[in-house]
């Protein structure tokens, strides 16, 4: 691939106009006859054919510096992969080698970043180590996706449930627009290929009676019990809470507010908190402590969060991220405005929030048939 500055003689006049001959490689007919591969530009831009006075030859020398400005820039665009030509060295990068750079880059939030390396694991089954980014096309992207919804299995030797695959297909989608956007491909053929689609599954909360009750209840990690409560008051997700620091905290209309930047989303919001949520958050430290110090993610926590549930009577499965589905649903069971809600867990689409929706329209409908037969 190569760029020429040419010129073109115009007819019945004595200058010609000067182009670029763009230089694709070539291509071979049947006999083995090569045949090149041209791209022509023309230029803005004249010069004299046979320069006779100081001011032509002066004409020509500032034209022709022009066109190699120009023929040299547009080298440098073909060669970083613009006008649909991708750097060869590029399209030959290693697909499982980035991915895995893009899994390391997550790695400070543990719940991100276990989605990411799952992904990872799954993606070296469906391939193998070796696989370049000249091998994903529409057929690759197509093959992992069905190869996430009816052949790839979890530890315990089940087949991925359609939310999995889901999250997986997502995080491949997701690695794809990056190599995109970082001109490693010039065609991202995930564009062209549908998602899976997503099933709407059952979500695991504490009603206010339930809350009530875990905040009396004693919990082997204080820091864990106050970061739970936390969630539950403000529907802030685990990795927004763990990462948290005081310079994120501020004293707003004679009550408190947080301005953070979603570790999930990467938006800027702001959420302004009650005075029962902030005495959860602990005395005030400097500006870069952690609010929650030593919330991490970890199986011992995982286990006394268990614990800390049965104590309080609790006995269904419950994660950290219900404390987020808890804050929804409690509020929306008080009487606040969907809208409202969906500001406050930082939805950037109100359907997200209408899942919740349908857990109130459930307890409604329960709500109504516990009043006994009058006969």
């Amino acid at each position: 691939m190569n760029v020429f500055l040419r010129r073109r003689k115009l007819k019945n006049s004595p200058q010609a106009s000067l182009y670029l001959e763009i230089y694709k490689g070539y291509t071979k007919d049947e006999k083995g006859n090569k045949r090149n591969i041209k791209e022509y530009e023309t230029l803005e831009y004249f010069v004299y054919l046979n320069p006779k006075t100081p001011k032509e030859k002066q004409h020509n020398k500032d034209s022709l510096a022009t066109g190699e400005i120009i023929r040299a820039e547009k080298h440098k665009e073909l060669v970083n992969g613009k006008y649909g030509i991708s750097s060869a060295f590029k399209r030959k990068a290693n697909l499982i080698d980035y991915f895995k750079k893009l899994t390391e880059s997550r790695y400070e939030s543990q719940g991100n970043y276990g989605n990411w390396d799952s992904t990872l694991k799954h993606l070296v089954n469906y391939c193998n180590a070796s696989t370049t980014f000249e091998q994903v096309d529409i057929q690759f992207v197509e093959g992992f996706k069905k190869y996430l919804l009816g052949t790839a299995k979890t530890k315990n030797g089940k087949l991925l449930s359609n939310n999995s695959a889901l999250s997986y297909f997502n995080k491949f989608r997701a690695a794809l627009n990056q190599a995109f956007n970082d001109g490693v491909i010039n065609d991202n053929p995930i564009k062209r290929v549908k998602s899976i689609k997503q099933i709407d599954t059952h979500r695991e909360y504490l009603t206010l009676d339930e809350l009530k009750a875990i905040a009396k209840a004693d919990c082997r990690y204080e820091v864990l019990k106050r970061a739970f409560i936390f969630s539950c008051l403000t529907g802030l997700r685990w990795s927004d809470i763990q990462k948290m620091t005081w310079s994120e905290v501020d004293e707003f209309n004679e009550g408190w507010r947080i301005h953070f930047t979603q570790k999930k989303t990467k938006g800027a919001e702001y959420l302004d908190i009650s005075q029962q949520a902030r005495s959860y958050m602990g005395e005030k430290g400097g500006p870069e402590e952690k609010v929650f110090f030593g919330l991490k993610y970890s199986s011992y926590m995982n286990v006394a969060l268990t614990q800390w549930m049965l104590k309080a009577g609790i006995t269904k499965p419950i994660t950290f991220h219900c404390g987020r589905h808890s804050f929804a649903t409690i509020q929306l069971t008080l009487g606040t405005e969907i809208y409202t809600v969906s500001k406050l867990l930082g939805h950037s689409e109100l359907k997200t929030t209408q899942i919740y929706s349908k857990i109130i329209d459930q307890k409604k409908t329960e709500a109504v048939n516990k009043i006994p037969s009058l006969i």
